[in-house]
């Protein structure tokens, strides 16, 4: 059993935020149908290199990209700008809970398959809409893409090295506004699911990704709007230090054995843990008053991260990781892709998942990290074929007959 057993979506969605959501719900159960464009599909099919590879080490046409964000779903063709492919999604509106998109705005209605029109076909549908800027306001109409909302929304002004130290604007390394609107938008379903279960009503969710940027500002954007906008102070680029914390940044430590740079994060959360800091390092500074409490190595930062620093340099990264960790002052180490996937925890907390698969018989990718004790995840990988389930649920849930799916592919509906 699992936790969405009997939840039903139907995912018009493409590339990542949306993916990303249903993925989660697909993860826990739910059945989603993945309706894809006849003939190309999801544009990430495309997106590669890299390619899985088959038994013989040759590529196939699955970008890694479509199968990290499509786990467990099927593969419907439909062509939605074609009155019968708008119909067949209205009769599969009849068996689902959920209808997620993420075409422009307006695009639906357009089609006939906003959620105006088809609430009045199933009234306990959650329909969630994903844009880059929401379906009002004056960029609703615009494009939103991943990259421009960092920029937007405030992210890529405080991602990347101090400007004073030659620092400029730097976008995140993975589309982490795609990937927590999928998440938020995950939320909201759930929560819609709960309510549409108790009043018999389902409801509209408009999830943008500019919205959930400005969201994720979090804590700075706390500071920003208390205090920024009344002082002038504007929270701005620290490399990879912390605006309200001091030491929490990256430090660069003695040399390897091959004498290549080694560095090593240093977190220290709060004034217990800078003076247990103290003690690994054979220092004082936890007593000196301009560095005792965590206010005051704030207001001077200036002076305290380079006498740590110099510090750091006269041991090499494992010396210092074993004493820190001893010492329960939160450290780490900065590892590669390599380095992350071989990591012991990341395999005892396994998070890399073996899939059975038609090309390979041995695909590994990375696992959900949801660990539920009574309703474990699912793990089927996502469906190799364009349409590889469109026979299957047309039959199964709107019982068609052969004949009738044959009209519609030789039409080119499906």
């Amino acid at each position: 059993m699992n936790s969405l057993d009997g939840i039903r979506v139907l995912d018009l969605s493409r590339v990542l935020a949306g993916p990303w959501c249903t993925q989660t719900l697909a993860d826990l159960g739910a059945d989603v149908i993945k309706v894809e464009r006849p003939g190309s599909g999801d544009d990430t099919r495309g997106w590669g290199p890299p390619f899985l590879k088959d038994d013989e080490g040759n590529p196939t046409k699955e970008a890694a990209y479509y199968l990290g964000t499509n786990r467990n779903k099927r593969s419907l063709t439909c062509d939605i700008s074609h009155p019968r492919g708008q119909e067949l999604i209205k009769l599969l509106i009849l068996e689902c809970d959920v209808f997620i998109e993420n075409f422009k705005v307006g695009d639906m209605k357009r089609y006939g398959l906003d959620y105006e029109t088809l609430k009045l076909i199933n009234p306990k549908l959650v329909y969630c809409s994903i844009t880059g800027f929401g379906q009002t306001g004056p960029y609703k109409d615009r494009a939103g893409y991943d990259y421009a909302v960092q920029g937007i929304g405030g992210l890529m002004s405080i991602t990347g090295e101090r400007d004073d130290l030659g620092g400029g604007p730097q976008k995140v390394g993975v589309a982490v506004a795609d990937l927590f609107t999928g998440m938020y938008s995950c939320v909201g379903i759930l929560a819609a699911l709960r309510h549409a279960q108790l009043s018999g009503q389902g409801q509209y969710l408009d999830m943008a990704l500019l919205d959930t940027q400005v969201a994720m500002l979090a804590n700075l954007g706390a500071n920003y709007l208390t205090d920024g906008q009344f002082s002038g102070n504007i929270p701005g680029r620290m490399g990879n230090a912390h605006q309200n914390i001091v030491p929490y940044q990256v430090f660069e430590v003695a040399p390897n054995l091959s004498g290549e740079r080694e560095f090593i994060i240093l977190a220290v959360g709060n004034d217990r843990q800078f003076a247990k800091f103290c003690e690994v390092a054979n220092k004082e500074w936890h007593h000196d008053p301009r560095f005792s409490l965590n206010q005051d190595r704030v207001r001077h930062r200036n002076l305290l991260v380079p006498e740590l620093q110099a510090c750091l340099l006269t041991r090499p990264k494992l010396v210092w990781l074993k004493a820190l960790e001893a010492a329960k002052v939160p450290c780490g180490a900065i590892n590669n892709f390599a380095e992350v996937f071989q990591d012991p925890q990341v395999r005892a907390r396994e998070m890399i998942h073996s899939w059975e698969h038609p090309n390979n018989a041995k695909v590994e990718l990375v696992a959900s990290p949801l660990k539920l004790s009574k309703t474990p995840v699912q793990h089927k990988h996502a469906p190799p074929l364009l349409g590889q389930h469109s026979t299957e649920i047309l039959k199964d849930l709107l019982k068609l007959s052969d004949s009738a799916i044959t009209d519609l592919r030789s039409n080119k509906i499906i």
